[in-house]
């Protein structure tokens, strides 16, 4: 035998999980002086599988450590391999580490091969290599329940260089509509896990109605407020004229009204999971919206929200006169919010996260590090850098990286 020549292996162990396996394996090579160059471990429904790449002073002390980690596998039941690496190779894995990194998640109700199938290919099709996949979702029940709220999500970690990111975009999006899920592509970076600021549209985003609709139907004068609405929702009518026009509407209603609705106001699925959860991990919450302060207000104390930012209604006199206070908060402006607020915590754009349903959105959702349109309009929603349509607002905890577990231990 050369004893001059270092020796690589790859050995991959799989089988029935066991205590002390990865204990016992290191354990043995440890003995041999070997070192590890890179290590992962899954466990798959109670199944190991361990990889390890270790490197070896000679054949010899390899060829002692590989005799004895098939007796220790063999002994508790499990299949050991044993790769031998070429230095070249190795040395060519080691170059392509600064390759760019990227997150890609997949969300539904249900996940089942097709959707990773589809999703695997178009990865392949844009030269993006896996290098590993985790499912962040609780363990998935044999029978859904049909009166509860699924939820499914796979992350998998890749790297390569995308060439074409606006085609490899595209692909996820007739893929999601195809499938009914959602496809979310970001860049693997420390601003993903560094996240500090949670902005928020209020109506259609953190509850289910538009208050000013509510508020139409209460004054008679629900279907033109709900037409001009949707228009503004779509970007066909400017934010500002539209909202003045709206507001024209509702002269004369008797303040006593606003309470009724803020009280009959429902939260959005997901929502007060979703704010809990940020508020245990430390983060800020931030309500920016075109709506009003007076309902504003009213989810802030029941959510425990930090910041609210939206138009102040002016009440003379017990009634509504339909103008407002102060500068109107339209787009722009929420974008101007978003950036003081993070400027005020004392952090990078990088780091504050929007979430929002309109054209109004738009703004404030291309300068958050990562910007996201929930259950939007189709031009907002292929505008903005990421989309949820299928699930709740607590599906935001999978872009950002977390677990079911991990918010339930924290």
């Amino acid at each position: 035998m050369n004893t001059n020549v270092r020796e690589l292996l790859l050995i991959t162990i799989s089988g029935q999980d066991r205590p002390a396996v990865t204990s016992a394996v290191t354990g043995i090579l440890a003995r041999h002086q070997a070192n590890i160059l890179d290590i992962g471990q899954a466990v798959i429904h109670e199944h190991l599988s361990l990889g390890l790449l270790v490197e070896f002073a000679d054949d010899i002390q390899a060829a002692c450590a590989v005799k004895e980690i098939l007796y220790a596998t063999h002994e508790r039941g499990m299949q050991a391999r044993f790769t031998p690496i070429a230095a070249d190779a190795y040395q060519s894995w080691v170059q392509h580490a600064g390759k760019q990194r990227h997150i890609v998640t997949l969300l539904g109700r249900q996940i089942s091969a097709k959707e990773i199938a589809g999703l695997t290919t178009i990865m392949a099709k844009h030269q993006l290599n896996i290098d590993s996949i985790s499912r962040l979702s609780d363990r998935a029940p044999l029978e859904l329940d049909t009166n509860s709220h699924n939820k499914a999500c796979v992350e998998f970690a890749a790297q390569g260089v995308a060439l074409d990111i606006a085609a490899l975009r595209a692909d996820f999006t007739a893929l999601s509509a195809q499938l009914n899920v959602d496809i979310a592509f970001q860049e693997d970076n420390i601003y993903r896990r560094t996240r500090r600021l949670v902005c928020f549209d209020m109506d259609s985003t953190l509850i289910e109605a538009e208050v000013i609709d509510e508020l139409a139907k209460a004054a008679g004068v629900g279907d033109q407020v709900i037409a001009i609405t949707e228009a503004a929702m779509r970007g066909e009518l400017d934010f500002k004229q539209s909202f003045a026009r709206r507001l024209a509407l509702l002269k004369g209603l008797d303040e006593s009204v606003l309470i009724g609705i803020a009280e009959g106001l429902r939260l959005t699925e997901g929502c007060e999971h979703l704010i809990g959860s940020l508020k245990k991990l430390g983060y800020k919450t931030a309500i920016l919206s075109g709506g009003f302060n007076y309902f504003g207000r009213f989810i802030q104390a029941k959510l425990g929200i930090d910041y609210v930012f939206a138009n102040e209604l002016e009440i003379i006199n017990g009634k509504v006169t339909g103008e407002v206070l102060g500068e109107v908060v339209d787009g722009q402006r929420k974008a101007q919010l978003l950036r003081e607020l993070a400027e005020k915590e004392n952090i990078s754009l990088e780091q504050v996260i929007a979430v929002g349903d309109g054209a109004n959105d738009l703004p404030m959702l291309s300068i958050a590090g990562l910007g996201i349109a929930f259950r939007a309009k189709p031009l907002v929603k292929a505008s903005a850098k990421q989309a949820i349509s299928t699930l709740g607002l607590d599906a935001i905890l999978y872009l950002m990286g977390l677990r079911d577990r991990d918010i339930r231990s924290s």
